[in-house]
This record gives structure tokens, sequence and C-alpha cells, in this order.
């Protein structure tokens, strides 16, 4: 069934959309990302317009997220106070994210720089991924030996002053840690529709020293507010936001986070993570060939 989008001035198959949105919303309930990372590119591919695919990719994420929330908070696997502080920099963050947005949404350049950001993060993450779910591989089945413990908090980190107590995270640091964290993840929500889990989970495991158990559900919530915050934003602004786009990946998505939470505690997390790279690896190359590879006519038209 075609459905007409209004914003993105065009039509698409409404099943296509829904099982888009349910396939994210799966990995968001087994890894505690929110999967707008994946939600554009997929958008863009589809050929739905960048701005739009950015701006409508949020709302997905947060009804990702509110699923996902709550299956982690009956287990107690969220730190709302570090969560509290997370969101504060995320609003900060993703007011200055929409003065940047509209500013080069001016000068014409967003959807290349959206394009841009995308081939470079999604290599990025996912070549850092791919190694270290291989290297988990091989320690478990003994061709490998175990790396040395890492150290729990970032030296830049631990030096920052008004230290607190964050007693579900198991940790005494300044509130101003996970500020500057939430304020980049803000940005990065919404110039890209993200939400930022795949860059906030290693950075509350690596940089912070989160106990590992509180790591997802706090990460999902974080997800929640600042998505909607980011909805809101290019709502106002932007003007980006296509409402009927949003619903379909919703309907997806809210399942299929459900499911996710299930399966996430049945199936081994570093092979969950390589068949993630890999999907990543893909959609980078995927885009890269869309931004560099010329078409056979650069412009054409269609005759009713």
């Amino acid at each position: 069934m075609d459905l007409y989008l209004p914003i993105a001035n065009l039509s698409v198959n409404a099943l296509v959309i829904v099982l888009l949105g349910g396939g994210v919303g799966l990995l968001s309930g087994m890894l505690g990302v929110g999967g707008g990372f994946l939600t554009t590119p997929l958008l863009i591919i589809y050929g739905i317009p960048p701005t739009v695919a950015a701006a409508s990719a949020a709302s997905q994420v947060t009804g990702a997220s509110v699923s996902g929330v709550f299956a982690h908070w009956r287990r107690g696997g969220v730190d709302a106070k570090m969560g509290g502080v997370l969101v504060a920099g995320g609003i900060l963050g993703s007011l200055a994210g929409a003065q940047l947005f509209r500013l080069l949404q001016s000068v014409g350049q967003i959807d290349l720089v959206i394009g841009v950001v995308y081939v470079v993060m999604l290599g990025w993450i996912g070549s850092v991924m791919a190694r270290e779910s291989i290297g988990v591989i091989a320690v478990a089945r003994g061709r490998r030996a175990a790396p040395a413990a890492r150290r729990r908090h970032h030296p830049f980190f631990a030096s920052l002053p008004f230290r607190t107590r964050f007693y579900k995270s198991g940790l005494y640091i300044s509130p101003l840690a996970p500020l500057l964290i939430g304020f980049g993840i803000g940005i990065l929500t919404i110039l890209l529709g993200v939400g930022g889990g795949f860059i906030l989970v290693p950075a509350m495991v690596y940089l912070l020293g989160m106990a590992t158990s509180a790591v997802v559900g706090t990460s999902l919530f974080q997800t929640l507010f600042v998505t909607a915050i980011a909805t809101m934003v290019h709502a106002t602004t932007t003007k980006a936001v296509d409402i009927v786009l949003a619903g379909l990946l919703l309907l997806g998505s809210v399942a299929g986070a459900q499911v996710g939470a299930r399966l996430g505690t049945k199936v081994r997390p570093e092979y969950l993570r390589l068949g993630l790279s890999i999907v990543v690896l893909l959609l980078a190359v995927r885009i890269l060939l869309g931004l560099v590879w010329r078409p056979e006519a650069i412009f054409t038209v269609e005759l009713a």
C-alpha cells in the first residue's frame, strides 16, 4: 500500500517503512542503541530527502526508546540520576545543533554534510565494532589472550571538579563529564536524526567507567528525552518532520524494541555486534557511492 508523505513530497510503500522501523527497534532493544544511525541512511537510500530523513528519524528513535526504557526499568537497569545529567547536556546540545542545522540549510549544504558525515561515522563505527567483536570471539575460543584491564575513568573526566556519587552506576565523578558527553550527543541528534546510543554506550563504559548493568537502560533513558526534544526543535525551526513517515516508523519500532529486549538476553552480544558492524559498513559504502557516482542523467523529466 502506497502512502503520500506531505513533507518529503513523495509516495512510499507503507509496509516497507513499518518493517524498516521494526528492524531498527529490534536492534534498539538488543544493544541499547536508538537505531537512528541506521534509520536515517536507510531512508536516504530508499529515496527520502536527507533533511526529512534526519528530522523524522529522531521521532522514530523516541518511540523505540520508550518501549526499551520500560523493559530495562523493570529490571532495575536505569540510573535516573546519571540519565538526568546526560539529558540536560543533550538539551543544550540540541539547541546548539538546531542553529548549525539552519545555517547549513540556508547555504544549501545540509544534504551534502549529512551524507559525508554518515560515510565517515558509519565507516568508523563499523570498523571499531568489527575489530572489537572479532577480538572478543577470538578470546572466547582461546585463540588470543584476554586484553589487559582498561582504566575505569578517562584521565580528562577524572580530573573534572565537583564530584558526586552515581550509586547505581558505581561512580564517583564530576557531573560535568556526562554533561559534556550529553552535549555532543544532542548536536548529533539534531544534525543526523540519531539517538546517539552507538556513541553513548561505549563512552559510558570506556570514558566514564559505568557498571555494565546500568549502561544500556541509562543510554535508552537519555535517548528517549533528547530525541523527543530534538523532534520538537525540528518541528518548530527546520519544519522538516514528516508526521506520516514518523508514524509508520513508530508502528514498527515500538514492537521491535520489546522483542529485542528479550532477545538481547539470549544471544551472545559479540555475535550481535559483529553482524551489526557488517550492516553498518555496507551502508557506509552505499551512501559513499550515492555521493560520488555520477548518474546517467543529472536531470530527468517524467511525462504524465
